[in-house]
C-alpha cells in the first residue's frame, strides 16, 4: 500500500507541476502582450541578428543547463511577438548548451584515469554531435530559412494558419489560470511596463520551479534501477537506444538527466561509447516535446508557437538524418569524443578549459561582436 500510494502521489505531484509549467508559459506570452508588441521588439533587438541568437541560446542553456527551459521561453516570446525566423537560432543554440551538463558530471570521474576517459568520451559525443549539426544546417538556415518554412507549413495543417481559430485543451485548461494571475500580478502597479516585468518574474519563477521538481519526481520513477535496466535492454541494439532515448526524455522533460544519467554507466565500463551515441541522438528528438506542449499553451499567435516548437524537432530530426546518413562524417562525433578523452586524461585541466570557453566565453564573446 505504501508503494501503491507513494506512486499515486508521484503522478499527482507530476501532473500539478506541468499544469504549473503550462501556465508560465501562458504567463511569458501575456507579460509580453502588456507591454505591447513594439516594445517588445526593442527588447529582444539583440538577437535579430542571427548569429546573435545562435550564442545566445547557447550562453542561455549553458547557464541554466536546462534546454527545455529556453525553448519553452522562446515559445513564449513568439506567442508574444517574437519571429519565427528571429526564434529558430536560439533554439539552435539551445541544442548545444544543453550538452554542458553531462559534460560536467563526467567530470566528477577524473580522479580515476581509465574511468574518467570513457566517462567524457560519454559525455562529449552529445556536445559534438549538436556542435556538427549547426555547423552543417545554421548555414542553410541562415540563407533559405528552411526549418521556418517547413514548420509553418506543417503548422498550418493543424491550425489552417490561423491563429484565432486554433483551440487546443491544454489551452483551455490553462488560460483561466494564466487570466488569473496576471490580474493578480498587474492590480498593484500602473505602468503596464511594471506589470509586465512582475508577470514574467513570476512566470520564470514557476517555470524553474517547476521543471526543477517534474524533473526530481520523474527521475524518481524513470531512472530507478536504471543501470541494470539500460544494460539488459535499452542498449541492445542502436535502434532500441535511439527509441528508449526519445521516450525517457519525453517522459523527464529534460535531455540533460536522461544523457548524463548514462555517462556514469559509461565510466563503469557497463556501457560503450557506440552504445550511448544512438541514445543521445533520440534523447534530442524527445527533448523537443516540451517546446512543443509549451506552444500547445501559448495564448496569442499559436500558429507562431507551434512553428518554432516543430522547428526544433525539426531541427533535431535533419541532424540526425543528414549526420547519420552520410559515411564520412557518421562516425565523426564519436572520433572527436574519443580524442578529446585521450587529451583529458593527460592534461586534466582541458576538460574545464574545454567546458568554460565552448559554453560560456566564446558564446559570450561573440554575442558581444555580433549584436
Amino acid at each position: 500500500m505504501n508503494s501503491t500510494l507513494r506512486r499515486v502521489l508521484v503522478i499527482l505531484g507530476v501532473v500539478a507541476l506541468l499544469y504549473l509549467f503550462l501556465v508560465s508559459i501562458g504567463m511569458v506570452g501575456a507579460s509580453f502582450k502588456l507591454v505591447g508588441k513594439a516594445l517588445a521588439q526593442e527588447i529582444f533587438g539583440f538577437a535579430s541578428q542571427p548569429l546573435t541568437g545562435l550564442f545566445i541560446g547557447i550562453f542561455a542553456t549553458s547557464l541554466v543547463q536546462s534546454s527545455s527551459t529556453t525553448t519553452s521561453i522562446v515559445v513564449g516570446l513568439v506567442a508574444g511577438g517574437m519571429s519565427v525566423e528571429t526564434a529558430i537560432p536560439i533554439i539552435m543554440g539551445a541544442n548545444i548548451g544543453t550538452s554542458v551538463t553531462n559534460t560536467l558530471v563526467s567530470v566528477g570521474h577524473i580522479g580515476r584515469t581509465n574511468e574518467f576517459k570513457r566517462a567524457f568520451a560519454a559525455s562529449t559525443v552529445h556536445d559534438f554531435f549538436n556542435l556538427m549539426a549547426v555547423l552543417i544546417l545554421f548555414p542553410l538556415q541562415y540563407f533559405t530559412n528552411f526549418l521556418g518554412k517547413i514548420s509553418q507549413l506543417i503548422a498550418g495543417i493543424f491550425t489552417s494558419g490561423a491563429d484565432i481559430h486554433f483551440t487546443s485543451p491544454v489551452k483551455i485548461v490553462v488560460k483561466p489560470m494564466v487570466g488569473w494571475l496576471v490580474k493578480l500580478l498587474s492590480s498593484p502597479f500602473d505602468a503596464k511596463g511594471m506589470q509586465a516585468i512582475a508577470v514574467l518574474v513570476v512566470a520564470g519563477i514557476i517555470l524553474f520551479f517547476a521543471l526543477k521538481y517534474m524533473t526530481v519526481l520523474l527521475r524518481g520513477v524513470v531512472m530507478q534501477n536504471a543501470s541494470g535496466f539500460f544494460e539488459r535492454t535499452v542498449f541492445r541494439t542502436p535502434h532500441l537506444a535511439f527509441a528508449m532515448g526519445v521516450l525517457l526524455t519525453a517522459a523527464v522533460q529534460s535531455s540533460s538527466i536522461t544523457t548524463s544519467v548514462v555517462v556514469p554507466l559509461a565510466g563503469a565500463g557497463i556501457l560503450t561509447l557506440g552504445q550511448i551515441y544512438p541514445y543521445t541522438l533520440g534523447a534530442n528528438i524527445g527533448t523537443t516535446i516540451t517546446a512543443i506542449l509549451a506552444a500547445l499553451a501559448a495564448p496569442e499567435n499559436a500558429f507562431a508557437a507551434l512553428s518554432v516548437a516543430l522547428a526544433h524537432l525539426n531541427f533535431n530530426v535533419c541532424g540526425i538524418i543528414v549526420i547519420t546518413s552520410i559515411p564520412p562524417i557518421r562516425t565523426v562525433p564519436m572520433k572527436l569524443a574519443e580524442f578529446m578523452a585521450s587529451q583529458a586524461v593527460i592534461r586534466k585541466w582541458v576538460p574545464f578549459a574545454y567546458i568554460a570557453v565552448v559554453f560560456f566565453l566564446v558564446p559570450l564573446i561573440l554575442i558581444y561582436v555580433t549584436r
